[in-house]
């Protein structure tokens, strides 16, 4: 509504400034209150009572002597000290105060300094009050200066309606008059027609007079105008009407406006009077921040009184605690002079011992002089010492040198030597049995001249052969003999893998690892051997040394067609290598990939084929064919096709690394690679165990081979069980005889702490130091928490499949962070769920202290990994045989895993005491659950933590245990020779 009410207090004499100490303060209130201005209903403006005189003695105080909030004021009391304080003042009481002259005053009193801080600040409160009040009234004039021109502006509005209105009036009238002449000359006309109407002479013509009238009166145009002036008129007395009340309420408006106006004037008024006051308010203040200036100087003489007096009082404490320590000291040094006296005393009598001390230093100087010499005849003795005990111990490795050569001399001669403890008639009958199996075309005739003369030496290997023999078949007996005289003709065998996988160049998991290591072993041997594997586009090409391609076309059969191959030549790690590329339209090896693909079945039964027709063109005549898994597990292609070819000399050997992969495939698919589907589609030969149109690959193998192996004794036992044979539990069981188990070693010159090239230090079991270096870079490098240099390192490096226990895997990484140690994990999953579940694990840990998950494969970061962890954990719910507990180990890493498989024949819990404590190696549990792996990697780190010595131990011995794989490489040569020489004495019977 429109209406400025602005309340001021234009009293000027009540202003005062009154500390708030004081208790009869003379206040002021500058009050102002919001108001509300609005042009919409000019008309309620004159309804409006006129406004009331402001109370000028309206007081506003603050509601305490707290921090007052500007945005919450809406009255102010201004307060201020007055220019003399009041002798009676309660808060000028206390004779003890300072005295202070303040602001110039005549009279003197005396204050405390918590009053002149109160005093302090209630001069800031008052300011800012001043402040607030001046501002509050700057914003109300302003607002009474808007509202003056809102009402200017809405009475020239007023003024043009009151002309428009006059004008209108005045037009109303002019036709009222005229509408009334007319009505008045009408009365006239029928006056004047009826006092015509008295005379009949007149009558026709007064009729025809009245008739003209009334015919120009009911005249179309005359009724229209006439109907037209008659709602002009009626119009025109309604607005007349409208007018009035307008008019009514103008006067009333005027009177409103004049009103307004006298309350403006007076507003000005009041604005002068503010302002005055103001201004007296501003000079106060300047007063006040006077006084204010001149109280901080006081509060700051106060406080330097304050501090000086704090100081003659610490130097009053100091001095008095001086003159106790003046007492004390006064009476030790009567203590003292005592002392001194006896000490006189007492040097007289070390005077005379002081001749006596001479002679003993003099002494004492010649028995250090003899002591060095004795510390330097000692050491030159030590030096010879040393030097006399590495010649002994030179001297005993040769004499231990000589003696092992004298034991194998002896040997050998024990063995060559005649055996004469054995009777003629002995010798007699075994030589009339070679006689017999030469006459019966049983053995050759070379093998029958080389028993013979093994006869005739009386050779102690012929006797214990044929004291073997006994009780065996003729077959039996004729492969054991006719081994005597393999190895006694030439030892040397050639053997051929054939495999998916070769390591470093092509590899995926452990077999690619067996591969290079078995061939390198058996080549150290003396045997011959090559390898032959898929040339993929993804293959580490700088591995392979003297790579080039053959100027031969390499045909082979499939799908009914003949395909050309282009074969490749290299080396690897020493090894001589054929790679086989296949010009197929499908591009069977060049997918960026090894494994995975929907045509993996046909991919690899044409490699197997090209493989086997590579052997034949070559003409090759090897003495065993190795294969590798499922890949290469096409031994009915040798036996249905080769072996009819000329290519009849080789005994097949099937390894399988892991009966969990079998490359089941429809029986329809093996007509690709040239094999009768029908032949081969049954249950003895290659027919899947668990559906009749299906082909196994391995089982066939294991059915065709003449050896079928796998990676380690307890997991052939294992995969004689439905759970562990996967389907083939009972064809193995059935080829038992020929079924055997042998460990895995590892690649000793790839896997050697002393050598490796990727270790930031190299290291060996005697100098372990570097291990610590190696595990302080890995941990800079993966940007991990490098504190505490003792804290254990656990690592794990593996593929991220189910086998492995990727579920213990991941609770090993939070229960090592709980025990208090670090956990670093390399490797990926073909899975694509569990890869996208452990990298949310990775995102997780990316910057934890103490955590890193590298999903990827990397080979320079395993090998550092393996060196500089502490630990090693393998969970696998079942491992054929495993590598990375050998390499761990092999690095000093002490392995952490479940008894399974490989990993059963390899690890040995510490906390066993059924096994001998010189196997034990590192620690074991057998459930596949949390709890199982909590309970060794709780008493691993327990161990580390709490026996070092002990633990460094343990490391050592670890990395001196043989893990090549020259043992496993003899079982395999052993395999081998039998197997031949069953072949021979087959062939001869």
């Amino acid at each position: 509504s429109l209406g400025l009410t602005p309340r001021f207090n234009t009293d000027h004499s009540n202003v005062r400034f009154v500390c708030s100490g004081s208790r009869s303060p003379l206040l002021v209130s500058c009050k102002t209150r919001n108001h509300g201005f609005g042009s919409q209903h000019k008309r309620q403006i004159a309804k409006k009572e006129p406004p009331k005189e402001p109370q000028l003695d309206a007081l506003l105080r603050p509601a305490s002597d707290g921090d007052v909030k500007p945005e919450n004021i809406s009255g102010y009391e201004i307060t201020s000290a007055p220019s003399t304080f009041p002798a009676g003042s309660p808060a000028l009481r206390d004779s003890n105060s300072l005295p202070v002259d303040v602001g110039g005053g005549e009279t003197n009193s005396t204050i405390q300094p918590e009053d002149l801080i109160k005093v302090i600040k209630n001069a800031e409160k008052n300011v800012l009050l001043i402040n607030q009040a001046r501002v509050r009234a700057l914003e109300d004039l302003e607002k009474v200066v808007e509202e003056k021109e809102a009402l200017q502006g809405e009475i020239n509005v007023l003024e043009l309606r009151l002309a428009e209105t006059d004008a209108k009036i005045r037009i109303a009238t002019q036709e009222k008059i005229h509408v009334e002449q007319l009505e008045q000359q009408l009365v006239e006309l029928r006056m004047e027609l009826s006092n015509r109407s008295g005379s009949q002479g007149g009558t026709f013509g007064i009729n025809e007079t009245y008739d003209e009238i009334s015919a120009l009166g009911h005249s179309p145009s005359h009724d229209a105008n006439m109907h037209a002036i008659s709602e002009e008129l009626s119009s025109l007395r309604a607005e007349n009407v409208s007018l009035k009340a307008d008019i009514e309420t103008l006067k009333e408006e005027f009177s409103s406006i004049k009103t307004t106006e006298e309350r403006v004037v007076m507003l000005q008024n009041k604005c002068a009077n503010l302002e005055s006051v103001v201004d007296d308010l501003e000079v106060k203040i300047a007063a006040a921040e006077g006084d204010v200036a001149k109280l901080s100087s006081l509060k700051l003489e106060y406080r330097s009184l304050c501090e000086k007096v704090e100081d003659l009082q610490s130097l009053l404490d100091k001095a008095t605690k001086q003159a106790n320590e003046a007492a004390c000291v006064l009476q030790q040094n009567q203590e003292l002079q005592k002392k001194v006296e006896m000490l006189e005393e007492y040097l007289q009598e070390a005077n005379v011992l002081k001749l006596s001390s001479e002679h003993m230093q003099s002494y004492h100087d010649i028995m250090q002089q003899k002591m060095r010499l004795l510390e330097d005849r000692l050491q030159r003795s030590d030096e010879e010492i040393h030097s006399y005990i590495q010649l002994y111990q030179e001297s005993m490795k040769g004499f231990q040198d000589s003696l092992s050569s004298l034991k194998e001399e002896s040997r050998r001669r024990a063995v060559d030597e005649p055996v004469d403890d054995m009777p003629w008639e002995f010798w007699s009958s075994l030589l009339l049995l070679i006689d017999g199996w030469a006459l019966e075309e049983k053995i050759s005739s070379d093998d029958a001249k080389v028993l013979k003369d093994m006869v005739l030496k009386r050779n102690r290997r012929l006797c214990e052969a044929y004291l073997e023999c006994k009780g065996k078949e003729e077959v039996e007996a004729l492969a054991i003999l006719l081994k005597l005289t393999s190895n006694s003709t030439s030892s040397r065998l050639h053997i051929i893998h054939i495999a998916a996988e070769m390591a470093p160049v092509a590899k995926v998991g452990g077999l690619g690892d067996v591969v290079t290591g078995l061939g390198k072993a058996l080549q150290r041997k003396g045997h011959l051997v090559e390898i032959v594997i898929p040339k993929y586009d993804c293959m580490q090409y700088d591995s392979i040394h003297n790579l080039r391609a053959l100027n031969v076309v390499l045909k082979s059969y499939f799908d009914r067609l003949l395909y050309e191959n282009k074969i490749w030549v290299g080396t690897v790690e020493g090894l001589p290598v054929y790679f086989i590329e296949p010009l197929h339209p499908s591009k069977f090896f060049w997918r960026g990939q090894y494994y995975g693909e929907h045509d993996d079945f046909k991919r690899f039964s044409f490699f197997s084929r090209a493989a086997l027709e590579l052997l034949h063109q070559a003409g090759k005549k090897p003495d065993i064919i190795h294969c590798h898994d499922w890949q290469t597990a096409f031994a009915p292609l040798y036996w249905d096709i080769y072996s009819h070819k000329g290519l009849n000399s080789a005994r097949i050997c099937f390894t399988c690394h892991n009966f969990e992969y079998q490359g089941v495939a429809p029986a329809s698919e093996l007509a690709s690679c040239g094999l009768d589907v029908d032949h081969q589609n049954r249950k003895d030969r290659m027919q899947d165990n668990a559906g009749h149109n299906r082909i196994n690959p391995v089982k066939g193998a294991v059915v065709f081979s003449n050896i079928v192996t796998t990676v380690s004794p307890t997991y052939a036992k294992e995969v004689l069980t439905p759970e562990g044979g996967r389907g083939l539990h009972t064809t193995l069981s059935s080829q038992s005889r020929k079924f055997t188990g042998i460990l895995n070693g590892i690649d000793t010159d790839t896997w050697n702490p002393a050598t490796d090239a990727f270790l930031e230090r190299q290291y060996n079991s005697s100098d372990i130091e570097g291990k610590l270096e190696n595990k302080l870079f890995l941990r800079k490098h993966l940007h991990l928490s490098t504190a505490d240099a003792t804290r254990p390192l656990v690592g794990c490096i593996t593929r991220l499949v189910p086998q492995k226990g990727v579920h213990l895997i991941r609770h090993a990484i939070y229960r090592t962070l709980e025990l208090g140690g670090q956990f670093v994990l390399l490797g990926s999953s073909p899975v694509h769920h569990i890869q996208r579940e452990f990298e949310g694990i990775a995102n997780h840990f990316q910057s934890h202290d103490h955590a890193r998950l590298i999903l990827k494969y990397d080979e320079s970061l395993s090998h550092l990994i393996y060196a500089a962890s502490d630990m090693f954990i393998i969970p696998s719910i079942f491992e054929p045989c495993g590598l990375t507990q050998m390499i761990a180990m092999r690095y000093g890493s002490i392995p952490i895993a479940r008894k399974t498989g490989g990993l059963n024949d390899s690890v040995f819990n510490l906390d066993d005491k059924a096994i001998p404590e010189k196997l034990h190696n590192g620690y074991t549990f057998f459930t596949a659950d949390e709890q199982g792996v909590n309970s060794a990697l709780d008493r691993a780190i327990h161990h580390y933590k709490n026996n070092r010595q002990s633990w460094v131990r343990l490391v050592q011995k670890v990395m001196e245990i043989d893990f090549s794989w020259n043992s496993s490489a003899s079982r395999y040569e052993e395999l081998y020779q039998t197997s031949l020489a069953r072949a021979r004495a087959a062939k001869h019977a």
